[in-house]
């Protein structure tokens, strides 16, 4: 209840500084308002987004749910916020999510409070093509994680995403940016954070996480930063192409999945730590509506088993391999037909699972990404056996 008063009067709040302030841009899409200080000293934009997801299973190997499966869900709601504070070179950015799906997870390691804080952090400009990042916000990780779920060419991501990712953490991040020649741009990305996931209250239970990504693009940059959105929406004029590795090293990690997953606790209470490293490799390429998207995720650690005292199993990390590769063709209806292969192979040391999945996916945008129904069908196989559906439909509505 609390939250909500509180987030009632922050809308007032907004409105009323929307009045007293200089309001731009305020076209379908953009925010639901722009603010401007009148001595420029800061800036704030406003947004909301929402998606509203239908779906229909159907595990037709399982004589003990032949029937179809439904399901109603807001998947998310978000409330967002960024602009700058006292110079356009300190920027900031401000997520709130208000779903189910958005806030769960909380723990003993965040008071047992829902986890509402998204992001949070500030982004200081202090050289050209040179940025700090202090906050919580999203890990330099896996293309396909880094795009924001309101930017995709599917319903949602991948199997690789949802097994491998390493999400949002909080820390530092510095970002730099070179030009070779005309086109050939390079970035690199370096992190440093808690290692346990985001809203973690409760001190660093183990090590520290590093990351490091490269992003090598030999074409040049894409039109209005396309690299991180899914689809040719701007139908590249010129072949683009970004290819990328990410390395995350999580010294003395406590989860199962580096910094998600469960908590690897032992018979005596303590946690179990390991050192958990995670490998991605992945591609972007459009060009005139084709859009190709590749990726290759790697996991292994020290010690795959968390042991108890006595030497018996108490739980595991989750190492293997992931692979997805995904491709679409926007028409000039700005329909977009798609297709996407997804496989995790997991050691057969934890089981030995291989799921696979093939999904056709169709997407209307009638507004970009901002106003868009997508739908796709998914056929999954468990081990090379199985016959699973899953069909999704889903309506995106960003502010």
């Amino acid at each position: 209840m609390k939250l909500r008063y509180l987030l009632i009067v922050a809308l007032f709040s907004f409105c009323y500084a929307a009045n007293a302030q200089q309001v731009v841009d305020t076209k379908f899409g953009k925010g639901i308002f722009n603010v401007i200080a009148k001595d420029s000293s800061w800036s704030m934009k406003f947004a909301t987004r929402m998606q509203f997801l239908s779906t229909s299973s159907l595990a037709a190997n399982n004589p003990n749910s032949a029937e179809i499966e439904q399901n109603f869900l807001v998947r998310r709601a978000r409330f967002k916020f960024n602009g700058f504070a006292f110079s356009p070179k300190l920027k900031y950015k401000f997520e709130l999510g208000l779903s189910n799906r958005d806030i769960s997870g909380g723990s003993e390691f965040t008071r047992d409070a829902p986890r509402y804080i998204l992001d949070a952090v500030v982004m200081w400009n202090f050289a050209p093509d040179w940025e700090l990042w202090a906050g919580q916000t999203k890990l330099p990780g896996n293309i396909e994680r880094v795009i924001s779920s309101g930017n995709l060419q599917f319903v949602d991501r991948s199997i690789l995403n949802s097994r491998f990712n390493i999400d949002r953490d909080a820390g530092i991040q510095l970002r730099h940016k070179d030009k070779i020649g005309e086109n050939f741009v390079i970035r690199e990305k370096i992190a440093v954070s808690q290692g346990e996931g985001r809203n973690v209250t409760e001190g660093n239970q183990g090590g520290l996480q590093y990351t490091g990504r490269i992003e090598l693009l030999p074409f040049g940059e894409f039109t209005s930063k396309g690299d991180y959105s899914s689809s040719d929406l701007k139908r590249e004029e010129t072949p683009k192409l970004m290819l990328s590795a990410t390395y995350d090293h999580n010294n003395n990690a406590v989860r199962s999945r580096s910094n998600l997953g469960s908590y690897l606790f032992i018979d005596d209470g303590s946690l179990f730590e390991t050192d958990i490293n995670t490998l991605f490799v992945d591609a972007m390429f459009k060009y005139k509506g084709f859009s190709f998207q590749g990726e290759f995720a790697n996991r292994d650690a020290e010690h795959i088993f968390a042991l108890n005292t006595d030497g018996t199993e108490a739980g595991n990390v989750n190492v293997g391999n992931s692979v997805n590769l995904q491709a679409g063709y926007l028409l000039p209806t700005n329909l977009e037909l798609s297709g996407r292969y997804s496989n995790i192979t997991l050691e057969d040391i934890i089981g030995g699972r291989i799921t696979d999945q093939y999904t056709v996916g169709a997407s209307k945008y009638f507004v970009g990404h901002k106003l868009k129904l997508q739908t796709d069908l998914t056929y999954e196989t468990i081990n090379g056996d199985g016959n699973n559906w899953i069909y999704r439909l889903q309506l995106d509505v960003h502010f």
